[in-house]
């Protein structure tokens, strides 16, 4: 298993997983004619304003691609896992990784009614949200801060670096 940084020789194959995953993670609280815009074609619209913008992408290789996640300064974000290879650590690898990459105190942003997405990285229970465990990644909950993207999404901020 390798990490890469996606690039335009691989930048087609990082918006293929955007795409999937993120389809699939906002089935549930999208319209279907929202969730068709979101092709691969859009999502390498969107990952190249991103690189421009001065995000980096990472991808996950096991064989082949299986995941992304992009790092801007001490922002995490785009943590998307290929549907079938969820739940078999490669989100925990690629978060570890980006925590690495950051410049300052890691953030990771997901959306606020993502709770599969929480549940699968903080243990979080939607029913019992004071709920949280510290990840073996050393991150912790950090305050609530709850933003709203130009898409209209809202996002938590989950996780700061513990002191160590």
């Amino acid at each position: 298993m390798i990490i890469i940084e996606a690039d335009q020789t691989n930048l087609l194959q990082a918006a293929v997983i955007h795409s999937v995953s993120w389809q699939e993670s906002h089935r549930a609280f999208c319209s279907p004619d929202f969730i068709e815009l979101h092709t691969p074609d859009h999502q390498l619209e969107y990952i190249s304003k991103k690189i421009s913008s001065g995000s980096r992408f990472y991808m996950l290789v096991e064989d082949v691609p299986v995941g992304i996640i992009s790092v801007t300064g001490s922002l995490i974000e785009d943590l998307y896992i290929l549907p079938e290879k969820q739940n078999m650590g490669y989100g925990t690898t690629l978060l570890q990784f980006a925590i690495g990459k950051c410049n300052g105190t890691p953030t990771l942003w997901i959306l606020e009614n993502n709770d599969k997405e929480k549940s699968c990285i903080i243990g979080w229970d939607s029913g019992k949200p004071e709920q949280f465990m510290p990840l073996q990644t050393g991150l912790m909950r950090s305050n609530w801060h709850i933003r709203r993207n130009r898409n209209g999404y809202r996002h938590q901020t989950l996780y700061k670096r513990q002191n160590q």
